[in-house]
């Protein structure tokens, strides 16, 4: 039996299948190990989002492959761009999610634990719920308090710019059913938020003609229990599609975190129509107004790429203005960078000082809107579920729109992971706020 290290990079469903491969390697008898030093095996499952990101991960592939005695490197970088590890004369199997525990099982069949008899397992407070290995989608996980959920694999996109739809493919949703088992599953065995995760959640049922998000959510609010369910990125084009169903339900149930993520990327309909984008500036503009309509007290997330090779300054303006007049409490500006093997990579790019200098402006409008909204916060009473602790003694909580609130000198306070509080937000530091307790 092997003793392994693994390395996880990138988003939420990446951690998922990190997570998903330590359990057939567990239910096999084999040991993680605390560092690469130690390992037998060094598996690092990479993410390729951006340019940085690719050559962090080359890099990173390098110091391990120096410290054991193999590596596998998996993931989206090793699905989308597995040739570059080879560019890059490293001895390392680049392997799908799927295939990594076999091969560190060396042909051994797991044991009956790992097709998933219930109940949950784990090390160092992580651990999965059992299951039968549901088409789609990778196994849930318990990490403390939190459940992440992966309710599909995959996406309906095609962005030009976009190189992780090479490794994850077109949508994979399992039945209903099945996720909302999982979610129970997550519930009972102690998870106070359950994070609704996917490449794209707007779309989920959509390969079967029918977007089945709302009655999902429906029906994973209807568990037995105190939690909380914050969803995960939804494209727009997914979303508009059942904005009013959606919003309905996130009126109608207070375990949802009034919350969406709807990542817009650019201000101007010219530059979306070169991303392949789907959606158009009005689109996203009415999914707002409808959540507005129903929900008194919302967080918007979305993300903008600065400096995609046909954006003209007056794009860079309406990005601005769009920026301006929606007021996203969350944003993530990304400049862009050219992927391998997309159609992007083929464009003429804008000048690297040109995307810094409109990188900076966006940032500097995103700075102004979130600390206003968190300005706002000043004052005012809110119910928060602490999650997990932070810094010192503190504790990160979030309130009911999935605002980031920190509790300081948390056990004097009695209030651990789990717990639900009443607060006063007192002051805050532009991205999170500050509660006293009440």
């Amino acid at each position: 039996m092997a003793r392994y290290h693994i390395e996880t990079y990138g988003c939420t469903a990446n951690r998922g299948e990190s997570r998903e491969i330590e359990r057939a390697l567990r239910d096999a008898g084999h040991e993680r190990v605390d560092g690469p030093n130690r390992a037998d095996v060094a598996i690092l499952n990479t993410c390729t989002v951006i340019e940085k990101t690719e050559r962090n991960m080359l890099r990173r592939a390098e110091e391990l492959e120096d410290r054991v005695p193999e590596l596998i490197v998996t993931g989206c970088m090793a699905l989308a761009q597995g040739e570059e590890f080879e560019r890059a004369s490293l001895d390392a199997r680049v392997l799908g999610w799927d295939e990594v525990p076999q091969a560190v099982r060396n042909g051994e069949c797991p044991t009956p634990a790992s097709t998933g008899t219930g109940g949950t397992s784990g090390t160092d407070g992580m651990g999965e719920i059992g299951g039968t290995g549901d088409r789609g989608a990778p196994e849930p996980i318990l990490d403390g308090t939190i459940g992440i959920l992966p309710i599909a694999r995959g996406c309906m996109s095609d962005c030009s710019y976009c190189i992780t739809k090479q490794a994850t493919g077109k949508i994979d949703s399992p039945p209903i059913e099945a996720n909302v088992e999982k979610a129970r599953a997550l519930v009972h065995a102690g998870a106070k938020e359950l994070r609704v995760t996917g490449q794209d959640t707007g779309v989920y049922g959509w390969e079967e003609g029918e977007r089945k998000l709302h009655e999902l959510l429906e029906r994973i609010c209807a568990i037995d229990g105190d939690f909380r369910v914050r969803v995960g990125m939804a494209n727009p084009k997914g979303v508009h599609g059942i904005r009013e169903e959606l919003a309905q339900v996130f009126a109608a149930n207070e375990k949802l975190y009034n919350f969406l993520h709807a990542p817009v990327q650019s201000g101007s309909d010219e530059v979306l129509g070169a991303m392949r984008r789907q959606h158009q500036v009005e689109e996203f503009r009415e999914v707002i107004e409808t959540f507005d309509a129903y929900l008194d007290h919302w967080t918007l997330a979305t993300d903008f790429i600065v400096g995609f090779p046909t954006e003209s300054d007056a794009d860079h303006e309406q990005s601005l203005a769009l920026l301006e007049a929606t007021r996203p409490e969350k944003i993530n500006v990304t400049r862009f960078s050219k992927r391998p093997g997309t159609d992007a990579a083929d464009m003429k790019g804008l000048g690297g000082t040109l995307k810094k200098v409109r990188s900076k402006e966006l940032t500097d409008a995103k700075m102004n809107a979130v600390g206003a909204a968190h300005e706002a916060m000043v004052g005012t009473d809110r119910e928060v579920l602490a999650i997990e602790e932070g810094t010192g003694e503190s504790i990160k909580c979030y309130d009911e729109a999935y605002r980031q609130v920190i509790i300081q000198n948390a056990p004097a306070h009695g209030i651990e992971p789990g717990d639900f509080a009443d607060v006063t937000i007192t002051s805050h530091n532009t991205v999170y706020a500050f509660g006293e307790p009440m």
